[in-house]
């Protein structure tokens, strides 16, 4: 079916879920001013229509799933080629290829595991001998595994090769520039450092490596997809690249909040942990930045009212309710004035009906009939954070961790 009929019907559907949610709230402010049947029905007769609703958009929403299977195929061939070129052995698993996404995030995704299942058979899987040497089979493996977790599909890249060397991207990424030598960094923190533009570990440039483009570009893309990626390796056992997905960029589960007088979105992948904290657990650094003490580490802050351009309140509160949020492994709490609900909510393009905007993803309509804005949780780092403030963090956890006898990497003992 053409893609754009189905995106016209989701569109239907989606003002349908904004007319119920209309309609409900008018009928429970009705049932607060009223009672009788009359009241009563119409109260039957919403709930019933959100239920029908809600099944009516699962069902659309399913008509443009496709599984993963479509992605999936091209890999056997690719692994063949490749391999066979590098000189190596490989046996390639996959499961979970009846697993279905929706065909916007599968067209896009493509690239990206292309790159991971590359990177696996280049960097991770030793050579025939390296892996007898090693009392390994002389064939490696890498497994493809897709799968529902909640409201996101996992897709895991995993590998029995040698796992990361954690020492030689330290070493690399000092020479790059890409961190400094009095940095206390821990085995995961320096694995994310593949992640970070330019770099790369290969001796050599080759076809397949070495040209320090790729790992954050698979990133980069993933994030656009409201997803992210993390890597867990252990030396000499192999590495697992796990990529997470919405299932469809069409619906949003989010967490409404209050910034003055407006509604915002917080979507509910990027949310850690909502809190209530003391002034006390909040220090202050250069100009109008905090950092906040969190679980055994400080967190930047991030006040919505000063990055907004908002009127800031005149006394200061006692408590912050502060939403911990998290992207490509960083924290920051967003400080904000009220929680409100959690609520599903039917994105609209902010670039296709007015134009791009850093730090907001798109916009939806509530049941009141006003607007609000869907936040971009990695376009808001990039806005509100600044290089001192992240630099004050790091600081700050260095500190905290030698004070408590950690002994990083980096830190002589």
């Amino acid at each position: 079916m053409d893609t754009d009929k189905i995106d016209a019907l989701i569109n239907r559907v989606g003002e349908l879920v904004i007319t119920q949610a209309m309609l409900g709230q008018v009928g429970a402010e009705l049932a607060e001013i009223a009672a009788g049947s009359e009241v009563e029905r119409l109260q039957e007769g919403l709930e019933q229509l959100e239920r029908n609703t809600r099944d009516l958009q699962e069902d659309v929403m399913r008509v443009r799933m496709l599984p993963i299977s479509f992605v999936f195929n091209r890999f056997p061939r690719l692994v063949h080629d490749v391999s066979g070129k590098l000189g190596k052995k490989v046996e390639l698993i996959i499961k979970g290829e009846q697993t279905e996404i929706d065909k916007t995030v599968m067209e896009k995704i493509g690239d990206p595991m292309v790159h991971l299942i590359r990177n696996s058979l280049d960097h991770g899987l030793e050579m025939p001998e390296e892996r007898v040497a090693a009392g390994k089979s002389e064939t490696g493996r890498v497994e493809l595994d897709a799968y529902h977790q909640g409201g996101f599909i996992i897709i895991d890249i995993t590998d029995d090769g040698r796992g990361l060397n954690t020492e030689k991207i330290y070493q690399k990424a000092l020479d790059n520039g890409l961190i400094t030598a009095d940095q206390q960094l821990s085995d995961s923190e320096i694995n994310e450092l593949i992640f970070k533009p330019g770099f790369s570990t290969a001796d050599a440039v080759s076809d397949l490596s070495g040209r320090g483009v790729g790992m954050d570009v698979v990133r980069r893309n993933i994030e656009s997809l409201g997803g992210h990626v993390q890597v867990k390796s252990e030396p000499g056992h192999g590495s697992t690249f796990s990529v997470s997905l919405p299932l469809t960029l069409a619906i949003l589960d989010g967490q409404l909040i209050r910034v003055e007088e407006q509604t915002y979105i917080v979507p509910l992948i990027s949310i850690v942990e909502t809190i209530l904290a003391d002034k006390n657990a909040m220090s202050p650094i250069a100009g109008e930045h905090k950092l906040l003490h969190f679980r055994d580490e400080y967190i930047p802050l991030i006040n919505l009212r000063s990055l907004f351009k908002l009127p800031q309140l005149e006394e200061q509160a006692d408590n912050s309710l502060i939403a911990i949020v998290e992207n490509g492994g960083q924290k920051v709490g967003l400080v904000v004035d009220e929680l409100y609900g959690q609520q599903q909510v039917v994105i609209k393009s902010l670039e296709v009906n007015f134009k791009r905007l850093e730090g907001f993803a798109g916009a939806t309509i509530l049941g009141d009939g006003s607007v609000a804005l869907i936040l971009d949780i990695a376009g808001l780092m990039k806005r509100g954070l600044d290089f001192e403030t992240a630099k004050a963090a790091q600081k700050r956890n260095e500190i905290f961790h030698n004070e408590q006898g950690h002994n990083p990497r980096g830190v002589v003992a």
